[in-house]
């Protein structure tokens, strides 16, 4: 990715919020980010609840105006797995395009790639984007998503009038 941008992590897990289990997913997120030259000034763990997940989603998003905030977890099939569900009650606009070639994408390093629901949109000038549970996954996805991020987030920063050519 070029350039800086700030971006904010939330690990989405009830036994990592409980201390149960370690967060995993969330550092290896973190150090992807910052791989790609993102200022990392959030990171953070809810529980698989739907108004946690929504406040977390709201404060970064309005209070914060952190212009990426990747989720990780609770995409899946599993009865407790709500954050597509929660993102898209916060969201201004959706981003099919994202969530379905971030599903593409990782198709080809596995095939239960088509089990993530994650979705991404917009909520004022901040992309959201929910990526799937494991550390492997998580940053398999974002790798396949950061060349075109840039220029979504300049788009929605109000910038980014010339399309990129490749």
């Amino acid at each position: 990715m070029s350039g800086p941008f700030q971006a904010a992590v939330v690990t989405v897990s009830d036994r990592a919020h409980r201390g149960e289990r370690e967060d995993v997913s969330g550092p290896a997120l973190v150090a992807a980010l910052r791989a790609y030259g993102g200022e990392v000034v959030h990171a953070s763990v809810v529980p698989d609840e739907p108004e946690d997940i929504e406040n977390e989603l709201r404060t970064l998003a309005d209070l914060g105006r952190i212009p990426l905030v990747v989720t990780t977890g609770g995409t899946g099939f599993g009865p407790r797995d709500v954050t597509p569900e929660a993102t898209r009650r916060v969201l201004d606009r959706e981003a099919p395009g994202i969530a379905e070639y971030a599903r593409a994408a990782t198709i080809e390093k596995t095939r239960f790639a088509i089990l993530s629901r994650g979705v991404a949109g917009i909520r004022r000038h901040t992309l959201i984007v929910n990526l799937p549970g494991s550390p492997k996954a998580a940053v398999e996805t974002w790798e396949a998503l950061a060349p075109v991020l840039p220029h979504a987030l300049d788009l929605i920063a109000g910038g980014g009038e010339e399309h990129p050519t490749s």
